[in-house]
């Protein structure tokens, strides 16, 4: 159920990315992301960092992967995490399945330490980062603007 990520499986994760875009501020792209942009961030961030997602018989359920955290060499034992599901898939166990599997290639990998940055409020996030062990570090207000409003971050970490 959980695999690598390919890029042929580019449009499938833009079709999930798709809604967070459109109607959420849990992600401050706001422009959809094309399918051919998915599959060149695949690539990217395969490179060095891992991206999982849950597919069930073909279809795909979500997705998680870590990326660079900061682009200076000190930086290179943490990274980054992010998950996403479609929507009629939350709440079902696969995102803790999931981010669980991305945080044990994470360990496999050598990486030392998994930031979320999450935009607030996002309960359910935050829910499932403290259930896999990570702790609130810090919290920006008014970090971001999206639907003509302020959105605050808040950034948690776990030591791998």
């Amino acid at each position: 159920m959980i695999r690598p990520a390919q890029v042929a499986d580019a449009q499938a994760l833009a079709d999930i990315y798709h809604p967070y875009i459109r109607d959420t501020t849990i992600t401050f792209e706001e422009e959809p992301v094309t399918a051919e942009e998915m599959a060149g961030r695949i690539t990217k961030v395969t490179e060095t960092y891992p991206w999982l997602l849950w597919d069930e018989g073909g279809q795909i359920l979500g997705y998680a992967y870590s990326t660079v955290w900061r682009a200076r060499a000190a930086y290179r034992h943490s990274t980054e995490t992010a998950i996403y599901l479609s929507t009629e898939h939350c709440g079902k166990g696969i995102g803790t399945a999931l981010y669980q599997a991305l945080l044990d290639e994470l360990r496999r990998r050598g990486f030392h330490l998994a930031l979320g940055g999450l935009a607030l409020p996002n309960e359910p996030s935050v829910r499932l980062h403290e259930r896999l062990g990570f702790r609130k570090v810090g919290h920006m207000r008014e970090a971001g603007w999206k639907f003509n409003r302020w959105v605050d971050v808040g950034f948690w970490e776990l030591l791998l």
